[in-house]
């Protein structure tokens, strides 16, 4: 696939998945400008990309400031002309492996009110250069929990709050030319460790032997029985957010069982 001449915003590049995307961009030919709240984590990523020949440009953006993802946005079209592809990939907080009934308020609604926020935010920024100039694709990324996961927190509500939200703009910039799609992944084995799923669920670490059979148990739950890595996912993104994608809109696609939904 080809993002030849194509402009990309990708927030939260400085993350395990961002990065990937970040550098899956690059090879394709896109310019990628990497945004996220620190620069200490988007210039590795953006050493990587150029050392590999790409383009990629590091911007201090908070994803939650609403007059900073806005003039952004303007930027990004300033210097290049046009903004084709915008992916919001930012962490939103998510606590997980608590009962629902022994969660506090903030825990659960946390994950939804930042989710939908920034994606919202990142996503209407976007959008509003890209009917102007009649085309471009936006992307968004979660676990597809919307439809029951227990023991996720607010995980799942964060999710559907997504999937709706995606799926309206959608409908309402489709005819403009502006595809708006998302993916559902989760439990990325090259994305956990021990330290990680302790952080999520505030209970201790796992030992080694147990880590590995979580690894394991993921593995027997997709459908594949194996779980996708972090190169497949930003191909799955890449793709997407290239002209091989057709008229793809207003769906998620789920990388993580190997499906693509209707």
């Amino acid at each position: 696939m080809s993002l030849e001449n194509k402009n990309a915003i990708v927030y939260g590049a400085g993350g395990s998945i961002g990065r990937e995307v970040a550098k899956a961009f690059a090879a394709a030919g896109a310019r990628v400008y990497c945004a996220g709240r620190t620069r200490k984590n988007l210039t590795p990523v953006v050493k990587e990309i150029t050392n590999a020949g790409g383009w990629a440009k590091a911007n201090v953006v908070n994803a939650l400031n609403e007059a900073a993802v806005e003039r952004h946005a303007k930027s990004v079209v300033a210097e290049s002309g046009s903004l084709d592809i915008s992916i919001n990939l930012i962490t939103r907080g998510d606590v997980q492996g608590t009962p629902l009934v022994d969660m506090i308020a903030d825990d659960v609604t946390g994950p939804v009110l930042t989710g939908l926020t920034t994606n919202f935010l990142t996503a209407r920024a976007a959008a509003r250069h890209m009917v102007e100039q009649g085309s471009g694709v936006i992307l968004g990324l979660n676990s597809g929990s919307a439809n029951g996961s227990p023991m996720m927190g607010g995980t799942g509500p964060a999710d559907a709050a997504l999937d709706t939200l995606f799926r309206n703009l959608a409908n309402e910039i489709g005819p403009a030319g502006v595809r708006v799609l998302g993916i559902w992944t989760a439990g990325l084995p090259e994305t956990l460790s021990p330290e990680k799923l302790a952080a999520f669920s505030g209970g201790p670490e796992m030992d080694d032997e147990a880590f590995q059979g979580l690894l394991e148990h993921l593995d027997g739950m997709r459908m594949t029985k194996k779980s996708p890595t972090l190169a497949q996912v930003a191909a799955t993104a890449a793709f997407l957010a290239s002209d091989r994608a057709g008229a793809i809109t207003g769906t998620f696609v789920n990388v993580t069982s190997g499906t693509f939904p209707s």
